[in-house]
């Protein structure tokens, strides 16, 4: 497998800086809007941004939730292994909320179209946005779009994007990963 780096820690800090101001943009003082990092990959990059949000432009009350989208999923009956679920930690109403779903890569859609299946559970949000740090724009499946992006990026649908946070790796970076040929 052939490696290649597409953003490194620093280019990382400083997506992750703009995404911040664009949600404080379109949500002010965060009262009526509610983050929910989508598991396992998306939380990750949820964490980061409350953590961001709080300490470098002192947002307060910020509310963050985890949702696990497994059993939503329209392709969990066709693996052969079975699935383990992560948790779903949502202590909240979403009822007319504003919601900011995030996940980590956007590639076929299929994971937000389950989340928001998944999130009806929770009530009936005023409005859903999507947040991601990476669109691998031509390889949808469903019509989805982010509403807020780090990076957009163009591969070929062999390759893959990897997203690795110091949490569990080395250092922050995200790869683009190639099958040998």
């Amino acid at each position: 497998m052939a490696k290649k780096t597409l953003l490194n820690e620093k280019e990382i800090f400083i997506i992750l800086n703009r995404l911040a101001c664009q949600l404080i943009e379109n949500h002010q003082d965060f009262s009526n809007t509610i983050l929910i990092g989508i598991q396992p990959r998306g939380v990750h990059l949820a964490n980061r941004l409350v953590q961001v949000l709080k300490e470098e432009y002192q947002v307060k009350d910020i509310k963050l939730g985890k949702l696990d989208i497994t059993f939503y999923r329209d392709d969990f009956r066709r693996r052969e292994d079975p699935l383990a679920a992560s948790s779903t930690d949502i202590n909240f109403i979403v009822d007319n909320k504003n919601v900011v779903f995030i996940d980590d890569v956007l590639f076929s859609g299929r994971s937000i179209r389950a989340a928001l299946t998944a999130i009806q559970a929770f009530g009936r949000p005023k409005n859903i946005e999507l947040l991601v740090l990476i669109d691998r724009r031509f390889s949808r499946h469903l019509p989805i779009q982010p509403d807020y992006k780090g990076r957009q990026v163009d591969v070929i649908k062999d390759e893959q994007v990897k997203v690795e946070w110091k949490e569990n790796e080395p250092r922050d970076k995200v790869c683009i990963v190639s099958p040998d040929v």
